[in-house]
């Protein structure tokens, strides 16, 4: 059926049931939805091993296709009002990276400013683990900096623009639960300290093999100055267009991506866009339980532990 584009994009703005997509100049594709296949809950997904950093799984796409997310190459920034899901987004990357976390071929280093309310839970499974003051969470950000500058020489003498992950130097995941929250109530040196460490990161570490994902309730904070520095961004429940927008780029809530209306009772539905594209996918992530959690912690821990600062010590005294 031949429609004019206009109308084809205007009436979809208007439908939650219908997708336009350009399959070539003059022609569109208009796909309609019969049912919702997100409005259920996402079992947690069984990892594939061994686990490959540019396809981890998460949960579903709209189309009912498994959700999956590149971390080799990039860093990915989450944003969504309270009790919009960030924490299931978190959870399924940590169940899909599993078998790597247990093999040592991958690090998960973890701040959570909230004093480990959503993190602390899976302690076992991060190499570094900080929820105390600001300045140790600060130290964790220049130890990982002085590990990305390792890196940086290594790779340059041996002549490799490419990081390649094994046991002797896995692929490192930096987890930061609340943005905002990192720097709230730092004292202005130690913001400092934090803004340069984590700017550092997030232009020099990709090649590195260094991942940064980040959750942020407010994107539209004057906290969250690295956003543009996010290839990869996941937008949640969000509480008007404008944050729509600020997530996912200009123009996005007319584009389809009305993370502005998605429903309180659909914790994990949200938005994605990917680098280097325009392209923006309805997903849902998995959800993990508090009861699934110590299983996931029991598989995904290092066969040989790494050792774990003062403030995890002390869960077992």
């Amino acid at each position: 059926m031949v429609v004019d584009k206009a109308d084809a994009i205007g009436h979809a703005m208007r439908c939650q049931d219908v997708r336009v997509l350009e399959d070539r100049p003059g022609r569109l594709w208009l796909e309609l939805h019969r049912r919702d296949v997100l409005a259920s809950v996402i079992d947690p997904i069984t990892p594939p091993a061994p686990v490959d950093f540019a396809s981890i799984p998460l949960g579903l796409h709209e189309d009912g296709t498994s959700w999956r997310l590149r971390l080799a190459g990039t860093h990915v920034l989450i944003a969504g009002a309270t009790g919009a899901g960030k924490g299931s987004v978190l959870w399924s990357l940590f169940q899909g990276l599993g078998p790597a976390t247990r093999e040592g071929r991958t690090e998960i280093w973890a701040i959570d400013p909230k004093g480990g309310m959503e993190l602390r839970p899976g302690v076992r499974l991060f190499s570094r683990f900080e929820d105390g003051t600001p300045e140790s969470m600060c130290r964790l950000l220049e130890e990982l900096v002085q590990v990305k500058d390792e890196r940086a020489r290594s790779l340059a003498a041996m002549g490799s623009r490419t990081h390649l992950a094994t046991t002797e130097s896995p692929h490192i995941v930096l987890v930061v639960d609340e943005l905002a929250t990192l720097t709230a109530f730092a004292e202005r040196a130690v913001v400092r300290r934090i803004e340069q460490a984590l700017g550092i990161l997030l232009t020099q570490g990709r090649a590195c093999g260094l991942t940064v994902v980040a959750a942020v309730q407010d994107p539209a904070k004057d906290v969250v100055v690295w956003r543009d520095l996010f290839p990869t961004r996941i937008a949640l429940r969000l509480d008007n267009p404008i944050q729509v927008d600020m997530v996912l780029g200009d123009g996005a809530g007319d584009m389809g991506a009305r993370a502005d209306r998605i429903s309180e009772l659909t914790p994990g539905v949200g938005y994605v866009r990917v680098e280097g594209t325009r392209a923006l996918r309805r997903v849902r992530a998995s959800y993990v339980s508090d009861q699934e959690i110590p299983r996931l912690v029991a598989r995904g821990a290092r066969l040989t532990p790494a050792p774990l600062p003062a403030t995890a010590q002390g869960d077992d005294q």
